[in-house]
């Protein structure tokens, strides 16, 4: 768990370490139900708000993305790297991957300047079907 720019160190809890080695130990975006859920599962008794609250702390420090699903509702997946990026996401399975694309940040620059925007920030994600998803369904 990071510190971020100008933000205050936390104090570390038994609930936001559970929470984080839960995050560790999948590269799918969970809900904060999802992720009480896994703790659950796992026999660990960590409160429904302490979880929205670690993953929505992790978050602001810039240890975890967070996505919207077609619900509206926020999902949360440890950072794999520091730099802005993307994901492409499998419908069926939800496997994610990371990826950078610089033509889309100069896009979205050259878009917000010219509508006369400034210190815009972007989500970009793209949804299909993975290829061991494609191989299943084929078979």
């Amino acid at each position: 768990m990071s510190k971020g720019v100008g933000q205050p160190i936390r104090r570390s809890t038994r609930a936001r370490s559970l929470i984080w080695q839960a995050l560790e130990s999948t590269d799918r975006f969970l809900s904060a139900q999802g992720m009480h859920e896994l703790l659950t599962e796992r026999g660990e008794d960590v409160g429904l708000a302490t979880v929205y609250r670690s993953l929505q702390m992790f978050a602001d420090d810039g240890d975890v993305d967070c996505l919207r699903d077609s619900d509206g509702e926020m999902l949360y997946r440890k950072c794999m790297r520091k730099a802005h990026h993307h994901h492409l996401i499998c419908r069926r399975c939800d496997r994610t991957q990371e990826v950078e694309d610089h033509a889309i940040e100069e896009w979205a620059e050259k878009t917000a300047q010219q509508y006369g925007f400034a210190n815009v920030s972007h989500t970009f994600e793209l949804y299909g079907v993975c290829a061991d998803c494609q191989k299943a369904a084929n078979a």
